[in-house]
This record gives structure tokens, sequence and C-alpha cells, in this order.
């Protein structure tokens, strides 16, 4: 069964809870008030801590007190300020340096993880990461290869959280800031994406790369559609007719993002040589996806959010013209996988 990451959470705070009471750090006394508060964390988020598989697969690799361990570990490494603040961050750094046997199973597992990225087996990647931060905690890198894992398995919550540790562990580590940014976007925070993409184009300097400066602008233009929408809104109180039920996006959304209409004459295109949305539904791929996408509003706005296909859908609205590379659009792990 999916459990969300707050049901993942409850599961590894009883995990905490129920291996206090083995690991000699609370003493059977306690067990009946423990066993109480596992009881009650589990009927609050609907999660059963008696499911051996369901915890193994919310703790993973490492659990609550190793997690928190890093914490307090990225924590002691920027101090707020003051001798009492700074005093204990060097011991704790030391205590945590790995080793160089440690680095180089550390690397081992992200190469592993790696190669599972590229196999798309997106589960495996988030193991492998998860095992080479346990054997070195706090790694930017490790963090940041976690956080790409967990958006192409579209849990962009656990990326956002695995981005956001990295940029605080190496602010220069700048795809840490790219992951940063892509999370946030999908995640609806079209601000915080763009703010996420230009600290990246600042670390990387001379005015940025490419591709950080294409998830600046994307982020960029979808903040001015809010606003656009925020206004017209207030005027209006109503969207289009292209809007799906309830508000969500419908297929009409998804026809104006690539300059077309639904319901253009036959072979005709949009304005300036852009696609009709007609023309585009005579791909069986995109026929196949509109069918799950109208029984699936959540996936259609998940599909809206995505940076990939704005960037696609601004092209035609530029004049590109033409028929999109749907090649390349089904490439996309958040596209493809429909």
């Amino acid at each position: 069964m999916s459990t969300t990451p707050k049901q993942r959470l409850a599961l590894a705070i009883c995990d905490f809870l129920s291996t206090s009471l083995t690991d000699g750090t609370l003493t059977s006394e306690e067990k009946d008030s423990i066993d109480i508060a596992i009881n009650c964390i589990g009927e609050s988020f609907g999660v059963d801590p008696t499911d051996k598989a369901a915890v193994s697969q919310a703790v993973g690799a490492q659990n609550l007190f190793q997690i928190y361990s890093v914490y307090e570990k990225l924590r002691g490494s920027k101090p707020a300020g003051g001798a009492a603040a700074s005093t204990p961050a060097p011991a704790t750094t030391t205590a945590a340096a790995p080793t160089d046997e440690q680095k180089k199973q550390a690397e081992a597992l992200k190469s592993k993880g790696n190669a599972a990225m590229a196999q798309r087996d997106y589960p495996a990647a988030i193991d492998l990461y998860t095992q080479a931060l346990a054997v070195h905690p706090g790694n930017a890198i490790f963090l940041s290869n976690r956080a790409a894992a967990y958006s192409a398995a579209r849990d962009h919550e656990a990326a956002r959280a695995d981005a956001e540790a990295a940029v605080a562990v190496d602010p220069k580590y700048t795809k840490a800031w790219s992951r940063l940014g892509l999370a946030r976007f999908a995640l609806g925070d079209a601000k915080g994406s763009m703010e996420a993409y230009q600290k990246g184009i600042e670390y990387e300097g001379n005015g940025g790369s490419d591709a950080m400066k294409k998830g600046y602008e994307t982020a960029k233009r979808r903040v001015e559609e809010i606003a656009a929408e925020e206004a017209g809104a207030g005027s209006s109180g109503t969207r289009g007719a292209g809007a799906g039920a309830g508000g969500s996006p419908g297929l009409g959304d998804l026809a104006s993002m690539f300059g077309g209409g639904g319901g253009g004459g036959a072979g005709g295109g949009g304005g300036g040589g852009m696609p009709d949305f007609a023309s585009i539904m005579n791909n069986p791929m995109f026929a196949s996806m509109a069918q799950n996408l109208m029984s699936n509003p959540d996936m259609m706005a998940n599909l809206m959010n995505n940076p990939r296909l704005r960037e696609m859908a601004d092209s035609f609205g530029r004049g590109g013209g033409g028929m999109p590379d749907i090649g390349s659009l089904m490439s996309d792990p958040s596209v493809a996988e429909m």
C-alpha cells in the first residue's frame, strides 16, 4: 500500500520507540507507556507499526536516530554564534569524518545508484544513495543524487528535503540548486523554484549555465502566470472553458500550452503556424495519455507543472511551429510513465 511521507515518518518514530526498548535506552518498566504511544501514533496516522514490511520500507537503510544524527552534525557545522554554540562542533565533525575506506565504499554505492538511475530503477537508486549516506553522512553529492531519484519517483517532498540539505552542506554544489528548483516547481512553489535557480546561477558564475537559466525562466514565467491568473480571478472569478472540474487543469489547458484550440477545423493549425491540438492527438501515444489524464485530474496537474513540457510549449508560443518532438517528450520520466 502506498504511504505518504508523513505516514512513513510516523512508522519511523514507532520503530525508534520500539527499538529503544530493546537496545537498553528504555527499561522494561516503561514498556506499557511506549506500547500505548506506538498504538496512538499508528491509529492517528492510519499506519500499522506491526507491519514489518511497511516499517522496513519507511526506514530503509537508516533508522530515525541515524537520520537525526546526520541533522545534528549538519546543524553543528554551522553554529548560530557564540562560544557555547561553536565549542562542540569540532569534536562532532571529527567523529563524523569517514575513513578513506568508508569513502571508497560510499563512492561505490553512489556509482551503483547512478547505474540504477540510468535504468530508471528509482527505488533501487534511492536505497543505494541512502546506503552511501549511512557510510558517509551529510555528503552533498549523495543528498543531491537522492533528490534527483526522489523527483524521478515523483516523491517531490522528499526531493525538496534532500536538495535543501545538500545546499546547506555545500551551496557551491550547483546541481543541488537545480534539483531544489525542480522539486519546488513540482510542488507548486514557483517563486521558491525561481529563487533556487537564481542561487544556482549565482554560484555557477558567468551568467549561469543554459540549463540553470532555462529552469529560472520557466519558474519565472509560472510566477507571472500565477499573478495574471490571480488578477483575472479577482475581476471575473471564473476560468476558461478548457478548465477541468473543480478548477483542475483540463485538456483545454494542455491544448493552450501548445498554442492550439480543442476544436480547430480539419487539418487546421493555430495561428502563426502553431500546431492544432487535434493534430497532436492523432499521435497514438498522446491519445493514450489523454485517456489517462481525463480519468486522473491529479496526473494532469502534475503534467501541467512539468518544466520540460512548459519549455516545449513555450517554444511553440514563440512561433516555432511544427509538431512537438514526441520522442523527446516521452523520454521524460514524469511523462513517459503515464
